[in-house]
């Protein structure tokens, strides 16, 4: 019998990425709303009782135990279904390939954003700095992406449903963003512009993740 899991989430929020996955696995649960301000969740707790730390996503497994950090999250649902094909098996070398994505993905995109997206604690180091440092890695992410369909290659895999969390960023209403005043230039970003055309046409990337991507409400 396939695990029960709830995955705690804020809209808008990087919490997207497991709920992509979740949707691809076909795997039966339960999304916890939790309110960026309150902190209250949906099922009636609060989310710092459940992480100290205070950010999504959260996954509660059916034991109980609570595992955090999306990358650890998306990996280990896909390997409840290993079959589905969302990551390489353990012990390979493309397994570790993926782990370099997630890695990057966390490091050099994820946190790159948070300067651009509370831009008042950042000050000038968001424009002056961390600005220009995401828009390169989005230079070199687009010419990677004009070689192979997925960041992987030719298969969808739990790094482009991060990714695809990542790329709706500062759209949501409860964000300071400062990419709405000193956009990202992203010219020329062709082929990040149709790894997003695929990405979001696959089913769980499309309207069944709606309610976790760009809604406040």
């Amino acid at each position: 019998m396939e695990p029960f899991v709830k995955l705690y989430y804020i809209p808008a929020a990087c919490s997207l990425a497991p709920h992509i996955v979740l949707r691809e696995l076909d795997l039966t649960f339960d999304l916890i709303k939790v309110d960026h301000q309150s902190r209250q969740t949906a099922d009636g707790q609060h989310y710092n009782d459940l992480n100290p730390l205070g950010y999504v996503p959260l996954l509660q497994l059916d034991d109980g135990s609570l595992l955090r950090e999306g990358p650890a999250i998306v990996q280990y649902l896909a390997d409840l279904k290993p079959g589905v094909g969302l990551a390489p098996d353990n012990g390979t070398i493309a397994r570790y390939r993926l782990q370099e994505w997630l890695n990057f993905l966390a490091s050099e995109i994820h946190k790159g954003f948070i300067p651009l997206l509370y831009a008042r604690l950042a000050g000038t180091y968001g424009t002056a700095t961390a600005k220009p440092k995401l828009e390169a890695r989005f230079a070199w992410l687009n010419d990677t992406l004009a070689k192979r369909q997925y960041l992987m290659g030719d298969t969808f895999t739990v790094a482009d449903a991060y990714l695809s969390s990542l790329m709706q960023w500062g759209q949501a209403t409860w964000l300071e963003d400062l990419s709405r005043r000193h956009p990202l230039r992203r010219a020329g970003a062709s082929w990040i512009m149709v790894w997003t055309g695929q990405s979001t046409s696959r089913r769980a990337s499309g309207a069944r993740c709606r309610g976790t991507a760009l809604s406040s409400g």
